[in-house]
Parts: C-alpha cells; structure tokens; sequence
C-alpha cells in the first residue's frame, strides 16, 4: 500500500518535470525570437533583386558556353 502510493508520487512528480521542461523550452524560444533581427522591406527587394540579376548572368554563361562549345564540337 505504502509503495503505490510512492509510485502515485513519483508520477505526479514525473508530470509535473515533463511540463515544466516544456514550459521553460518555450520560454527560452520566445527570449530566442526576441534576440532576432529580421531585415527591412528595402533590405529584402535589394536582395531579391540582386539575386535575380545574379540568376540572369549565370543563364547568360552558360549559354554562351554551350553556344561555343557546340561551335567547337561542329569543327570536329
């Protein structure tokens, strides 16, 4: 009888470790958040843009490259 009732504690105790773990998880997530900073609507066209041009260029490469090489491939 007596150890039933240590087991009963014991689980409660178990419990109540499991929430507040969860608890004290997010709370160090929102001090996480907090801590981030996200970068402005300019900021984010300027890199939206640049990535794009970035993009563009590297298309323009490669088709030039594989106009060449099919003109050297012609040769032979």
């Amino acid at each position: 009888m007596v150890k039933k009732k240590e087991e009963l504690k014991e689980k409660k105790s178990k419990k109540t470790v499991t929430k507040e773990k969860k608890n004290g998880y997010l709370k160090e997530v929102r001090m996480e958040l907090k801590k981030v900073s996200f970068p402005s609507f300019k900021d984010v066209m300027k890199y939206t843009l640049a990535t794009i041009v970035f993009c563009g260029l590297l298309v323009l490469f490669f088709l030039l490259l594989n106009l060449a090489l099919s003109g050297v491939k012609g040769m032979f």
